[in-house]
């Protein structure tokens, strides 16, 4: 299966799709400023120490939230303000989600990489928005989407002249609160452009919890493995301090202490796949 052969420029230095991996990580939404510091200080020292380029990740705003009573950010104001400090302090670029054509630009003067969730990835003038602000554009895959109509997303992206488009696999919905992960969708996403695996969403149950998500991050070594071995291009895992206290998709984030091991884990099959020349 024929892959696609550019390297995409995601910010200074920081390239996917070519042999170093790529990771974007930290807290689902942005709780704090400490909480965030925290974390994206001790995964920037792991991915140093395991020669892993890192993206800070978390979402200013959650508005995809099972019930409307959950936690969904600090405000588009506060959460950039803490993205920009996080930013500056670490030296680190940023990625966060857009849910709206309107916050696109705002966003993309503090972030490095504007994120697509999967409920939108096929909003054409978000996607479009996304695109003209010159910005890298990571667009999930929508849990209802076959993987070969992504080309049809990336499309949009690179029609407002805007080449710095990935896509990214969080599973696809199988029956009630279940996502299932189709490891065929790897290579096929993969002709289109750089892919990175969601570790975390993909072991979600949405709506599992009788108004909030639910998961199962014992199954995360299992998919991160595989995926490792199809040969991705970087992964998005959430990490919280104390998962059971995070104010958003805590049951399927990695605690930040098993990190280092984790990604350990993961770098081994990454390099592993890479020296088998399976691409």
């Amino acid at each position: 299966m024929e892959r696609f052969k550019d390297i995409v420029n995601l910010a200074d230095n920081i390239f996917i799709g070519g042999d170093r991996m790529v990771l974007f990580s930290g807290p689902c939404a942005v709780e704090s400023y400490d909480i965030c510091i925290e974390t994206g200080s001790r995964v920037k020292e792991i991915c140093r120490e395991l020669g892993i380029d890192y993206v800070f990740k978390s979402s200013f705003d959650k508005a995809n939230r099972t019930s409307s009573g959950s936690y969904r950010g600090p405000s588009m104001e506060g959460g950039l303000e803490i993205l920009k400090r996080v930013k500056s302090e670490l030296n680190v670029p940023i990625v966060t989600d857009v849910h709206e054509s309107y916050q696109c630009a705002e966003v993309a003067d503090v972030v490095d990489i504007l994120q697509i969730p999967a409920f939108l990835c096929r909003q054409t003038d978000l996607l479009k928005a996304a695109a003209r602000t010159g910005k890298a554009v990571k667009i999930k895959k929508g849990q209802f989407m076959a993987p070969e109509d992504m080309k049809y997303a990336v499309t949009k992206v690179r029609e407002e002249g805007n080449e710095s488009v990935i896509l990214t696999e969080r599973g696809v919905s199988f029956g009630y609160h279940t996502l299932v992960v189709d490891m065929r969708s790897l290579p096929v996403m993969r002709q289109f452009a750089p892919v990175v695996f969601d570790v975390t969403h993909s072991v979600q149950q949405p709506g599992g919890r009788k108004g909030s998500s639910g998961g199962q991050r014992e199954f995360a070594p299992f998919l991160a493995r595989a995926a490792a071995a199809a040969g991705v291009d970087g992964f998005f895992i959430e990490t919280h301090p104390n998962p059971s206290k995070a104010l958003s998709d805590g049951p399927n984030m990695i605690p930040l202490d098993e990190m280092g091991d984790f990604l350990r884990m993961i770098k081994q099959f990454w390099d592993l796949e890479r020296s088998l020349g399976a691409r």
